[in-house]
């Protein structure tokens, strides 16, 4: 997993409220749909394009220099509905690397830390105020959101902070997602096998099958 410290980049306004998952990446998609680096082109597209099946000119996403972008703003609810870890490789896949929202759907709240994705919580009106800053010069009025010191900041300077789980920090800013984690353990986890192994035997003879 690609570790996560200081972002700067474009920032996207998507400020629309209740962006569902099923928006963000259709399920026909995630069957048999090929590989996980390929989901990227199909983010948002009912959204992205039009019904001849051409680019809709008026979504963020699709103009310079929001097609770049590297963090998204977006309002209250973002990615509710399904439980689809592929909402959240889609994002990752367009390039996408935080989102910043009032509020978030839970389960993808928490697939994005298994994924490098850092969803931040800010009130509403400090992701206005941002998405008005970058509106007025989008390629030069970047964002920084700073893992490391815990702060969003904003084109004229304006730090914000937020609140992350301790734990989560640590796997984001170290690249690890939870098996990651585990295998920092490797040599505790070899340890405790060949002493069970010794001491209850039986229990591994399907091994030796």
């Amino acid at each position: 997993m690609e570790k996560f410290t200081v972002l700067r980049a474009i920032a996207a306004p998507l400020l629309r409220e209740n962006v569902d998952t099923d928006i963000i990446i259709r399920i026909d998609r995630l069957v048999g749909a090929g590989r996980r680096s390929e989901l990227g082109r199909y983010a948002f597209e009912a959204w992205r394009f039009t019904a001849d099946g051409g680019e809709d000119p008026g979504f963020v996403l699709n103009r310079e220099p929001y097609r770049r972008a590297g963090i998204l703003l977006a309002l209250d609810n973002f990615a509710c509905g399904s439980s689809r870890e592929g909402a959240v490789w889609a994002l990752q896949q367009r390039g996408l690397r935080a989102v910043l929202a009032p509020s978030f759907g839970d389960i993808f709240f928490n697939n994005c830390f298994q994924n490098g994705v850092l969803p931040v919580a800010l009130p509403a009106t400090t992701v206005l105020a941002i998405a008005r800053q970058v509106e007025a010069d989008p390629e030069h009025n970047q964002v920084t959101v700073d893992l490391l010191r815990q702060v969003v900041i904003a084109p004229d300077g304006a730090e914000t902070g937020f609140a992350i789980d301790g734990l989560r920090r640590r796997k984001l800013i170290d690249g690890l997602d939870d098996i990651g984690l585990s295998l920092q353990h490797e040599a505790e986890i070899a340890a405790f096998q060949a002493r069970d192994r010794a001491e209850r035997p039986w229990l591994w003879a399907v091994e030796q099958r």
